[in-house]
């Protein structure tokens, strides 16, 4: 349950004010430049959005799940790449030491995250390693008080920006499935770590991604996560079973806008005499929008609840990720379909968000992976 309604309630205020009124604003100029203005990172860091889910004894504010989710809605109703930049730090930039780092790394890493003088980011993918993480083939090798890493991670959010990276690498060779995989912080000013040239992405501008490569990067061995071996892909499978729900949520805010938007729109343009939402064809994609989204809200906040309550909630994360992941497409192309060729033009921003939110399918587990968990934990239950 939310642990102060009247608390929540400010928060959420806050963001949504923050959002429409600092950027929204800002959406053209993000899309057109590439990056976001250093002077809204600055009122994110001020407003505490890189630790909303850091705990408050590490200077976060320590939200639930469910109070998460709601958050998370909020920032979905602008450029993706807003929250992309806070996302990481708390999410998969940081959850792999919130849950499972030592009480020494918890302090030196999650009050730095919270605060965003650090940006924390995810190294699991590979060239050869993506669906298939227990596959990993990058290494490290005990070296004394240190480890040897050496490897390629492709797609790395925030990797331009990075002060940190959670690194998934392979300390014991002989083992080639998931329990051969440990999990390091490693941070990114060590020497032997290079980064790729900047993705040039189908969407989400302002949000940066390229690939990691070390060679021969020492980190301390006090820097592996949890101080043992061979935990690290159970430590990844609790992050992203976390990230779903958070991705989950962010796609019924952009969902919600992109309805706004259409409905908008529907109201003021006129066809043969009357407004075009007057007409059944478009009452139709507005209703079965409006639909989606809702189921799709109340999936994620009753999965967020549950969690919350201590419930294994990682097949429902599953089919929340892959249920409003696939809405918000369609959402979004009814949307354009909606603005009919104006929304195939930049100036309605609407041919963005369709752009935007197909990367939604694809990370932190693609709709066919879902899948496979959603069936494969529901034969696991058949005795």
């Amino acid at each position: 349950m939310i642990r102060d309604r009247e608390t929540l309630t400010q928060l959420l205020d806050t963001i949504a004010r923050f959002v429409r009124e600092r950027l929204v604003p800002a959406e053209s100029q993000v899309a057109e430049t590439d990056a976001i203005p250093a002077p809204l990172v600055e009122e994110m860091k001020a407003l505490g959005l890189f630790g909303l889910t850091i705990p408050e004894k590490y200077g976060g504010l320590g939200l639930t799940m469910e109070e998460e989710a709601l958050a998370a809605i909020e920032l979905g109703r602008t450029s993706p790449a807003f929250r992309s930049l806070i996302g990481t730090n708390n999410g998969i930039g940081s959850a792999a030491i919130a849950f499972d780092g030592t009480e020494s790394q918890k302090r030196s890493y999650l009050p730095r995250y919270a605060s965003g003088e650090l940006i924390g980011s995810f190294c699991l993918t590979e060239p050869d390693a993506g669906s298939d993480a227990a596959s990993i083939q990058t290494s490290a090798v005990r070296d004394g008080d240190h480890y040897r890493l050496n490897g390629t991670k492709r797609f790395i959010t925030n990797a331009p920006r990075a002060g940190t990276f959670t690194v998934m690498a392979r300390t014991d060779p002989s083992i080639k499935g998931a329990r051969g995989v440990s999990a390091f912080i490693v941070d990114a000013d060590t020497p032997g770590i290079g980064l790729g040239a900047k993705d040039k992405k189908m969407g989400q501008s302002g949000a940066h991604t390229c690939d990691v490569i070390f060679e021969d990067v020492r980190v301390p061995a006090e820097n592996l996560i949890g101080g043992r071996e061979g935990e690290g892909f159970a430590t990844s499978m609790k992050v992203l079973d976390r990230g779903r729900l958070h991705i989950a949520a962010l796609c019924v805010g952009t969902a919600e806008r992109l309805i706004d938007d259409a409905l908008r729109y529907a109201a003021e343009r006129r066809q043969f005499g009357k407004p075009i939402g007057e007409h059944q064809l478009i009452q139709a994609m507005l209703a079965d929008s409006r639909t989606e989204a809702y189921a799709a809200r109340t999936m994620v906040l009753d999965a967020a609840r549950r969690r919350d309550d201590g419930e294994a909630t990682g097949t429902l994360s599953s089919c929340c990720k892959l249920f409003a992941t696939e809405m918000v497409g369609r959402v979004a192309d009814r949307a354009v379909q909606i603005h009919g060729g104006a929304g195939y033009i930049a100036d309605y921003g609407v041919e963005r968000f369709y752009r935007d939110v197909r990367l939604f399918r694809l990370y932190e587990g693609t709709s066919e992976i879902q899948r496979t968990i959603i069936a494969r934990n529901m034969m696991r239950t058949i005795s």
